[in-house]
């Protein structure tokens, strides 16, 4: 049996080997595999291009945040030390001053305290006036003469210190000696 199927194939044969690739069948496997390699190549650099794209984006919000946010913060911490040397020693000399005389007066609010609360209105006022001049300083286009400013408004705090501590010697001495 086995010799009669030996037999018929070899008899056959031809039939049986009609089904043979066609001889353009390489070159279309071939051109596709060229396409899919070129297809990735190109998702591969568009990958890339994504990939820069973002990065480029991320900096530049980054740099968007840091104008926005810091640069301003910056200018809104400008001290008189940038603007002027000499008045930020003058400066310096006049806050110590001020907090030594508050402190003298302080030690009065004990004693007469409805004095102390309107001497402390009347300082407060030209505190405030001190603090808007420092956030005027940054944004000014002239701030030398707004550091002249609160270098004044300093030396006019110190004056109304003295005026406040010499009025409130005054009531005690006169307290004292109508007291006897």
């Amino acid at each position: 049996m086995s010799t009669k199927l030996e037999d018929f194939i070899r008899d056959n044969k031809r039939e049986f080997d009609t089904d043979r690739p066609s001889a353009g069948l390489w070159n279309k496997i071939e051109a596709e595999l060229d396409k899919k390699e070129q297809l990735k190549k190109k998702h591969k650099r568009m990958f890339n291009i994504q990939l820069w794209a973002g990065i480029a984006a991320s900096f530049i919000v980054v740099l968007a945040v840091t104008f926005l946010y810091v640069i301003p913060a910056k200018r809104g911490r400008l001290s008189v030390a940038d603007v002027n040397p000499v008045y930020a020693q003058k400066q310096v000399k006049f806050v110590s001053l001020i907090e030594q005389k508050q402190d003298s007066l302080q030690a009065f609010a004990k004693t007469n305290p409805e004095l102390y609360r309107k001497f402390k209105a009347d300082f407060e006022v030209l505190n405030k006036t001190y603090e808007g001049l420092t956030k005027e300083m940054a944004g000014s286009p002239n701030q030398q003469m707004v550091v002249k400013a609160m270098v004044r408004n300093l030396e006019i705090q110190i004056q109304l210190l003295n005026q406040q501590l010499f009025i409130i010697n005054e009531v005690s001495q006169y307290k004292k000696e109508n007291s006897i």
